[in-house]
């Protein structure tokens, strides 16, 4: 009385697992985020985020080229600055240091891959929100947009093809489409971070962008309990203009890439955020798990679910292994 039905007949040997496999993770379906902090010297390691660095202007170029030369599909900028004030002027700033990293890599690679910018004040306020405060402490909606046009603009000129406005503000996407058009960038893109939620997955970014932020940030960041409200934010941000859309975080929000993919019309990206790239390498350090196994599984788990993009930090060395797996013919 055996099974006559027997699926691991599929799985007796390498060959026959990849004819069958159902999901691929490739070089071009990654994105790699990148961290320049100004007036620094030298890369210095990011303590909650080992293997992660705060470049100079001089080690994020270098960077840049090697991750290009590894495959990965795009590079998301971020900027921390030496200075802060209460509206983040320095992020329109052109001569602030995201717009001059822009520059830099963009002078660097060309259209060899996709340059992405991080459309947010946080990073450049001096209170760590997302947007400029009211008289009452509280994240001013409208007044932000203007900021937000600001800095696209800057961006935009910078020669960033990809802005990813982060902050979670309504109407934030039809704003920035609106100020960008205006001034001719009609083919500069818009990832709009449609489902973005008020995460704990978030505190080693912090660290990363030296994050001023005290309080939290629930009153524009979504619920994690909340699902129909990312497919109600989704459809807003695309009817606005939206080129991508992202689910942030993606490996506890699976579910909501999902839901996404299956109502998007256009392409779907997932952020796999500080927290879950640190307590992975927080085991790996401890021997616990096998770095290059997990990171793959992970992010073949993020493409399963329906990312077309995956932002990780593990980008370039993803890439590496993902050509040294398919003998240098992964594209």
């Amino acid at each position: 009385m055996y099974p006559s039905v027997r699926p691991r007949r599929l799985r007796r040997n390498a060959a026959l697992r990849r004819l069958v496999s159902e999901t691929e993770v490739r070089p071009r379906h990654l994105v790699l985020p990148m961290f320049v902090r100004e007036g620094a010297t030298e890369p210095v390691e990011i303590p909650s985020m080992p293997g992660v660095p705060h470049h100079t202007r001089d080690s994020l170029r270098a960077a840049a080229v090697d991750a290009v030369e590894a495959g990965v599909g795009g590079l998301m900028l971020f900027g921390v600055p030496s200075e802060r004030d209460a509206t983040g002027s320095a992020a329109a700033d052109p001569d602030g240091i995201l717009n001059v990293a822009l520059r830099d890599v963009a002078a660097e690679v060309g259209d060899d891959t996709v340059l992405m910018a991080d459309t947010c004040l946080d990073e450049f306020t001096d209170h760590g929100h997302c947007g400029v405060l009211d008289d009452q402490g509280n994240v001013d909606n409208d007044r932000t947009l203007r900021l937000y046009g600001e800095m696209a603009l800057a961006q935009a000129e910078a020669g960033a093809h990809v802005l990813g406005p982060s902050g979670m503000m309504d109407g934030q996407i039809g704003a920035i489409r609106e100020t960008l058009d205006a001034a001719g960038f009609h083919d500069t893109s818009l990832l709009a971070y449609s489902a973005k939620y008020s995460s704990a997955f978030y505190g080693p970014f912090r660290d990363a962008v030296d994050s001023q932020l005290s309080g939290d940030r629930k009153t524009y960041q979504q619920d994690p309990a909340n699902g129909r409200e990312a497919a109600r934010e989704v459809g807003q941000d695309i009817a606005e203009g939206a080129d991508m859309v992202m689910v942030k975080p993606a490996m506890s929000y699976t579910d909501l890439v999902r839901q996404t993919a299956e109502i998007s019309e256009v392409p779907v990206a997932a952020y796999q955020v500080s927290g879950e790239y640190s307590m992975v390498e927080a085991a790996v350090e401890r021997g616990w798990l096998d770095r290059q196994r997990t990171v793959l599984e992970t992010l073949t788990s993020i493409r399963r679910a329906g990312a077309d993009i995956v932002l990780t930090y593990w980008a370039a060395r993803a890439a590496r292994w993902l050509r040294e797996e398919s003998g240098g013919d992964a594209a």
